[in-house]
């Protein structure tokens, strides 16, 4: 199976870096839309490729999660609301196949339709496409839902809306939205916006929170749940998607049950009783080390290891720029110095976990650690070199420990402190001009136990630099509401990077986010050339520009020091029982957040 993914996904890149340099126009609605070039699959496919269409219908999957929910509306800012809400209950316009780089096809809309420039983009419903009460998914319930999000919704969905010139209901099933800027993602990125119905929403403040869950299109409705503790999804029987070829060998679970549980060492726990059916286990040290259990070794249990083609993304401890000490990136450059990173793998992992190098390690679009810029990354980057921080053009890679001491490191990081104007006093206190000590703290979630583990060595590993850290642990809801009003100093920071990095990256890095709360902009970074690089990926007509302006911006996130980077995994490890299977064939994607349960399936 892994060869057959690799073989695959080596045909899959050639061709996405060989495609064509021109996009051509649209001359009609198309059944699906792609980035670059045109969608893999015909209009008369029969399934996802990745996925069984003759899967069996029933069973149910129970996963574990640390922490609480108390909304039930996953599209604003306040609240926590249940994980894969969104994607069970709710569906798009478009959907993506995880088996190509960035392609959407029909879903609720039968058809997508734009020009060569991208200006517009126009969607046709379904004329079968329902709500799970039995109405008709409508335009206006496209338009309401698409102005309230991007108005009043979750601030992820404001940057889309604001490029919107206007937005008009051009037939009875249709709906065009018109762009006031260049940005060639934009039409897909409308695609994968949810629909909800107005009707619900009528003389409702949709702000609030609220457990009254949204109604959708999707697979799926909410069944029992008490807040904070479980959350039932189940198949909705008269699912008007059922037959669609995209949704052919998908939602194939009668019942999908998430368990809440006080930290991952309990969710453990919980699978090895067998209160839970699938666990996803993120330390490799573990994974082959603690899974001998008596379920594992009757094969009860099965461990299933998941190639995928991802970028490793990034994994670490965010400093917030907006707090004094750390906006000078030499100190930002010496408390990463002073990170272990070979010692603490050794010690969390066994040292088999590689190091996350750079934000879009791992794959085509990533940089080359420790390489000057050079050809179209290098022109991109030129105009903005009086403001870029040393290592952008001219090369940067992580720090390697020279042992357990680290000595070389921490000599390398009290000298970039003393440049920046720290030094210790008598008693090896570090302080600035003012008489101030260097202190911080590291604020995370109850019950994330291996972080916790990390944050306390690093503690340890700051001590010979003078400086005081401490640990503070707080429950998921306080700890929502805290990052989103980046109320903290240094937090556990993951960020899931795809293949085709788009108009998110603006939500995660843009200067709107140093200000506005809500935004994933957690660093607090506020630099023109990373918007810039951004822009230009959104605007490249060609696969290469747009590899160069990825590559560039990931010189930027890099070279900026704003995270200590963990670890990532080439594979994903699934624990799970028998019961449960998954396609033969893997999409270049592996393991992404929607793969299970989405193509998986019972089986007993």
């Amino acid at each position: 199976m892994k060869r057959q993914f690799f073989a695959k996904l080596y045909s899959v890149t050639t061709a996405v870096l060989l495609c064509c340099t021109v996009i051509p126009a649209s001359a009609s609605p198309k059944h699906g839309i792609a980035m670059y070039g045109d969608p893999a699959l015909p209009p008369d496919f029969v399934s996802l490729p990745y996925a069984n269409p003759d899967a069996p219908a029933g069973g149910r999957i129970i996963f574990g999660e640390s922490g609480s929910f108390d909304s039930l509306n996953p599209f604003i800012l306040k609240g926590r609301a249940p994980w894969g809400q969104s994607g069970l209950t709710t569906e798009t316009l478009l959907g993506r196949s995880y088996d190509e780089p960035f392609t959407l096809y029909g879903l609720l809309a039968e058809s997508v339709d734009t020009d060569e420039a991208r200006s517009y983009v126009e969607f046709t419903l379904r004329p079968e496409a329902r709500f799970s009460d039995g109405s008709p998914v409508t335009a206006e319930d496209v338009l309401w839902t698409f102005q309230t999000l991007g108005t009043v919704g979750h601030p992820r969905y404001l940057n889309a809306w604001t490029k919107i010139e206007s937005a008009t209901i051009t037939g009875p099933r249709s709906v065009k939205f018109t762009f006031n800027v260049k940005d060639r993602e934009l039409p897909l990125i409308l695609g994968l916006r949810p629909v909800l119905q107005k009707a619900q929403w009528q003389g409702k403040d949709f702000t609030a929170s609220t457990l009254e869950a949204p109604i959708g299109s999707g697979p799926y409705t909410i069944g029992k749940y008490e807040a904070g503790r479980f959350i039932s999804f189940v198949k909705d029987p008269n699912w008007w998607g059922k037959d669609l070829a995209f949704n052919k060998g998908r939602h194939n679970l009668n019942e999908v049950r998430y368990d809440y549980f006080g930290d991952d060492g309990v969710v453990f726990e919980a699978f090895k009783a067998g209160e839970i059916t699938s666990y996803r286990e993120t330390n490799a040290a573990k994974w082959a080390e603690q899974y001998s259990f008596p379920a594992v070794t009757s094969g009860a249990i099965v461990k299933s290891e998941i190639p995928h083609a991802r970028p490793s993304g990034i994994d670490g401890f965010v400093m917030n720029t907006r707090r004094p000490q750390f906006a000078d990136w030499r100190v930002r450059q010496a408390l990463i110095l002073a990170f272990n990173f070979e010692q603490i793998n050794t010690t969390v992992t066994g040292g088999t976990a590689p190091r996350i190098q750079s934000y879009f390690s791992n794959s085509i679009l990533g940089m080359a650690p420790g390489t000057a810029a050079t050809g179209p990354e290098r022109d991109l980057l030129l105009p903005f070199a009086d403001s870029l921080l040393p290592g952008v053009i001219d090369g940067y890679a992580l720090p390697v420990a020279d042992g357990a001491t680290n000595r070389k490191n921490i000599r390398a990081a009290k000298a970039l402190l003393e440049e920046a104007g720290w030094s210790p006093d008598a008693q090896g206190i570090l302080k600035n001009a003012e008489g101030k000590a260097f202190a911080f703290d590291i604020l995370l979630n109850n019950g994330a136990t291996e972080i916790t583990t990390i944050a306390n060595m690093y503690i340890e590993a700051l001590k010979p630099l003078g400086i005081t850290a401490t640990l503070t642990t707080i429950d998921s809801a306080q700890m929502t509401e805290r990052i989103n009003a980046y109320d903290f100093d240094m937090t556990h920071i993951i960020r899931a990077l795809s293949l085709s990095p788009g108009n998110e990256q603006t939500f995660y890095w843009s200067a709107a986010g140093v200000t506005e709360p809500g935004s994933r902009n957690l660093m607090g970074m506020n630099v023109p050339a990373a918007e810039a690089m951004i822009s230009a990926m959104l605007n490249a007509s060609r696969h290469e520009d747009f590899i160069a302006a990825t590559r560039a911006l990931d010189r930027i996130l890099t070279a900026g020091r704003y995270v200590v980077p963990f670890w990532f995994a080439k594979y994903s490890s699934l624990a799970h029982i028998k019961e449960l299977k998954y396609p033969a064939t893997l999409p270049i994607y592996g393991d992404w957040p929607g793969f299970q349960p989405d193509v998986w399936w019972y089986q007993p």
